[in-house]
């Protein structure tokens, strides 16, 4: 199945994603740009690099010039178009998803994904084939865009702090885009590094999220190694996991926090803003309340959080998946800049990583999904919960979450798969599914 969506396009690829989809995509964001200057950049998937000359081929055709960023996080190519000042790019990767999968993600100029309204331009062009011609591109090489990434985030942390805890790190990079770039920046902020699947070569170890049940060796390597921490990325490395010196994997939901605290807690200024997306933790409120701080809510997926930060000027945004986004680094999620923020609030606070998740609120998850044939079972849907749940706190912003005190229950279309999302969160583990079954039962 070809999924086309604000996330972008994502196939399995020689399936659903063949070489013809990913040139005529190519072409229509060449024609969307109108030439310029556009990066490219992919993970480490066996097809990615094909998939890669498809894609310059078909930008180059539109009269588009091309810098080839190589393998580097998403994260990296956000930042390389910002600070060069290029029309937008192109990412090869399907993120998070299984290894026989790959994609397209589309930047615009100023490095973040394109959103509704521009993806839908986007898609028309494609679906039209009206595709311009001038075929005078040129394509080069680009070698310094890991570099400038690590030196924005060194800038955006204490370094010396950092250094001076000389802290004992294990990274899984998965094999993916991370594997490279991710050593070197903790080499710069004077870690012991203990690399694991960060062989570009190979496919993908474990399963491509860093959900703790992909995580065991992880684990193991932090408590045979007696590490101080370990982390763990996606293959396109716009994601971070967290493993705790005890050699616990925590919930991705804790990596936005963790970082939240930290920037709020350093912070002089009067105002304090934080974006999220209606789906994320609850505990980033009350650590923003803590430090008179304002968390703004958006509808799921990136893109929204980006604008949103930007727009707003907000301290700093994410979501729940392990997603932070930083502004002073860039406005994609990244989890080369999560994993400095991570260090930099230890060093301040001199305390072993799992205390300072201990001291953090603790909520649960419980997250489910329904089959929806056609958009009208989904409106059913949503008015049949309205009526169960009504005197309470709705947010409609996109389908409907509803807020109780201790809790809350968002029930969502999909932005990719024809289902219903059901996510629901509280203070125990059985709440949580229970307000997600009352869901799956309305």
């Amino acid at each position: 199945m070809l999924k086309i969506s604000i996330s972008g396009v994502r196939g399995i690829y020689g399936d659903s994603l063949t070489p013809e989809i990913c040139l005529d995509f190519a072409k229509a964001a060449g024609t969307y740009f109108d030439g310029g200057v556009l990066a490219v950049g992919s993970d480490t998937r066996e097809s990615s690099e094909f998939i890669k000359g498809i894609v310059i081929h078909g930008l180059v055709s539109c009269g588009s010039n091309i810098l080839d960023l190589g393998i580097v996080p998403t994260p990296t190519i956000g930042i390389a178009i910002r600070e060069n000042k290029l029309s937008g790019g192109i990412m090869i990767t399907a993120s998070h998803n299984p290894k026989e999968w790959n994609g397209l993600k589309f930047f615009r100029s100023d490095g973040i994904f394109l959103n509704s309204q521009e993806a839908e331009k986007l898609i028309q062009i494609y679906e039209s084939k009206g595709f311009i011609e001038k075929p005078n591109g040129e394509t080069k090489t680009y070698d310094a865009a890991s570099e400038l990434h690590i030196k924005k985030i060194l800038a955006a942390v204490h370094c010396s702090k950092i250094k001076s805890r000389k802290f004992k790190v294990v990274i899984d990079s998965v094999n993916g885009a991370g594997s490279i770039i991710t050593p070197k920046l903790l080499e710069k902020l004077g870690c012991q590094v203990i690399k694991i699947n960060t062989d570009i070569k190979k496919p993908f170890p474990r399963g491509a999220e860093p959900t703790p049940e992909n995580l065991s060796q992880l684990c193991e390597t932090v408590l045979k190694e007696k590490a101080d921490i370990g982390f763990a990325q996606d293959p396109d490395a716009d994601r971070l996991a967290i493993v705790t010196e005890e050699g616990i994997a925590i919930s991705e939901e804790y990596t936005l926090t963790l970082c939240v605290k930290h920037v709020l807690s350093s912070s002089l200024k009067s105002r304090k803003l934080i974006v999220a997306n209606l789906s994320t933790t609850r505990a980033i409120d009350e650590v923003a309340k803590e430090f008179g701080g304002i968390v703004i809510r958006t509808k799921v997926g990136e893109v929204y959080v980006a604008e949103e930060i930007k727009n707003e000027k907000a301290d700093i945004g994410g979501e729940g998946n392990g997603g932070v986004i930083y502004p002073k680094v860039g406005f994609n999620r990244d989890s080369l800049c999560g994993i400095a923020l991570i260090l930099d609030y230890m060093a301040r606070q001199k305390s072993p990583v799992s205390k300072i998740v201990n001291a953090l609120p603790q909520y649960y998850f419980s997250k489910k999904k329904m089959e929806c044939a056609n958009v009208k079972e989904g409106e059913d849907l949503i008015e049949r919960i309205k009526e169960r749940y009504r005197g309470e706190t709705m947010d409609f912003t996109e389908g409907i979450k509803v807020i109780f005190k201790d809790s809350w229950v968002h029930v969502r279309p999909s932005n990719t798969e024809p289902i219903i999302r059901i996510i629901a969160e509280a203070k125990s583990p059985n709440e949580a599914n229970e307000l997600a079954e009352n869901i799956l039962n309305s």
